[in-house]
């Protein structure tokens, strides 16, 4: 009867396991309360949130419960990823519950098999791995945010120079802005758009919009284009030159970007490379200094 109930035990810390790691995996549904407050005005007062459904009921109850110091929420890089901060604290607590309960299955698994654990080991590695999976989704957010704006200061660069012909062909300020935004199908000419259309329906100036997108989701390159723009409204086709330089200036600094990574991920190489020539050359001599110094016949 005992070892019938660790079986039971450890069937549903290993299912509760498993279903979270499922959801994790699983393919957040977009909100329909969050795509109308896209098409409403720019007044945050009155957005609607539809209530938490599912595990995010956890993470809405995280975001009221508990102090700030303990839950920090990056707002711009879940803003930029469209997370919302229940998800995000739902998705920190339910891989903490999973570190903690990972290191309980382990040990009644091997004492059904004959190997009992010192309470010890399972408590302090419980204890570590819910610290690190309290912190996982941090690190992952904060790396897909990272590449996230580095595919959006690509196609920022396009953008600006679809808007400099559109100007240098005469078209106004606007109509150049709304034609660039339509002609991708990218997740970032996707936000642009959603911008621009929203400040049309709000009666907004598009570049006033695109300075407010870029602070919402912390990009500089897309306030400074806004700067340009704005500046466009008053100086005609001659604005040409200014967007297409700060285009080049755009690619110019993801080229180093890129050039910097590639370095570092040169150096990261250099170690394992080198502990393996170290590991060849014993294979090679080990041998016969074994030999010279007798302690191989």
């Amino acid at each position: 009867m005992t070892g019938l109930r660790y079986a039971i035990i450890a069937g549903l810390c290993g299912g509760t396991g498993l279903w979270l790691v499922l959801a994790w995996f699983m393919p957040a549904r977009p909100k329909l309360a969050q795509a109308l407050a896209m098409l409403s005005p720019f007044t945050d007062s009155v957005r609607t949130t539809e209530p938490p459904h599912g595990w995010e009921v956890v993470g809405a109850w995280g975001l009221d419960k508990l102090p700030e110091w303990v839950r920090p929420i990056p707002a711009k890089n879940l803003a930029l990823l469209s997370i919302t901060p229940s998800a995000f604290l739902a998705r920190k607590i339910g891989f903490a519950i999973g570190g903690l309960l990972a290191p309980g299955v382990v040990a009644v698994v091997a004492a059904l098999v004959g190997m009992p654990l010192p309470w010890v080991v399972p408590a302090v590695t419980a204890v570590a791995l819910a610290g690190a999976g309290f912190m996982l989704p941090d690190l992952d957010v904060r790396g897909k945010a990272a590449r996230a704006r580095r595919d959006f200061s690509r196609t920022l660069a396009c953008f600006v120079d679809l808007v400099a012909l559109e100007r240098s062909c005469g078209s106004g300020t606007k109509q150049a802005l709304d034609t660039a935004a339509g002609v991708g199908d990218s997740w970032a000419f996707r936000r642009l758009r959603e911008c621009l259309d929203h400040s049309t329906w709000a009666g907004v100036a598009g570049w006033d919009a695109m300075s407010e997108l870029a602070a919402e989701l912390d990009l500089p390159e897309l306030s400074d284009v806004a700067d340009i723009i704005r500046i466009s409204g008053s100086e005609g086709a001659g604005i040409y030159r200014i967007l297409r330089a700060r285009a080049r200036g755009i690619r110019e600094a993801l080229l180093t970007s890129d050039l910097t990574r590639s370095n570092e991920a040169n150096e990261r190489m250099s170690l394992p490379v080198s502990v393996l020539g170290i590991i060849f050359l014993a294979i090679l001599i080990g041998p016969a200094l074994l030999s010279m110094t007798g302690l191989l016949p």
